[in-house]
């Protein structure tokens, strides 16, 4: 049964952060706000939980995961950025887009793309979800609540209780947020490809 957790969106309560992080270094996995949707989260060291999250969700192992990093600093630990994309991130960070880079080895194999060695990484422009990363002190493995079979992700934390409080530990509120997904954008070629258009406007990085 998952713990409920309503957090003010602009001043969340440091002790429900605790808790919430507690549970998620405990393996658990969370419904948290995100500037885009409610997204799926767990402990990026914690094979079973990714696996969780992959069955909760309904997705295989081609299917691509995101880290949700502080800021830049911390995502560069995780991809191998050059100067081109690196300004490219600068412009869009943080915001509501998610960028496929080319994984270091502090990406755990098994949750980068089998066959491209690649991964997902976004600095989510959210207060909540900066605070809880922040309490968590590294970056939490992420991908956006979509039922299985569905197309549209949740944004109604309500809903997400009634739908999946047995699947999960903890469903961290702030009530409705935005239902767009992410833009995708892959850097891992020579120019930038859009691969999903979202909610981050792909003009701001001269992509139409």
């Amino acid at each position: 049964m998952a713990q409920f957790f309503e957090l003010h969106p602009d001043n969340p309560q440091t002790r429900l952060l605790k808790q919430a992080c507690a549970l998620l270094h405990a393996g658990g996995l969370a419904a948290i706000p995100t500037d885009s949707s409610y997204a799926l989260v767990c402990h990026l060291d914690d094979k079973a939980a990714a696996e969780r999250l992959r069955r909760v969700r309904g997705v295989d192992d081609k299917h691509h995961l995101t880290l949700l990093c502080r800021d830049l600093g911390e995502l560069a630990q995780y991809a191998m950025v050059d100067n081109r994309q690196y300004r490219l991130l600068k412009k869009a960070t943080p915001g509501s887009y998610t960028f496929i880079l080319p994984a270091t080895k502090e990406v755990p194999r098994r949750l980068s793309h089998p066959s491209r060695r690649t991964i997902g990484l976004r600095v989510p422009d959210c207060k909540v979800t900066q605070a809880l990363l922040a309490e968590l002190g590294q970056p939490l493995l992420a991908t956006t609540l979509i039922p299985p079979g569905e197309s549209e992700p949740l944004n109604d934390a309500d809903e997400i209780r009634e739908r999946f409080e047995h699947s999960l530990q903890a469903i961290v509120s702030i009530g409705a947020c935005r239902r767009a997904p992410t833009t995708v954008i892959d850097l891992t070629g020579d120019e930038p490809l859009l691969v999903r258009r979202g909610r981050g406007d792909p003009a701001l990085l001269g992509l139409e």
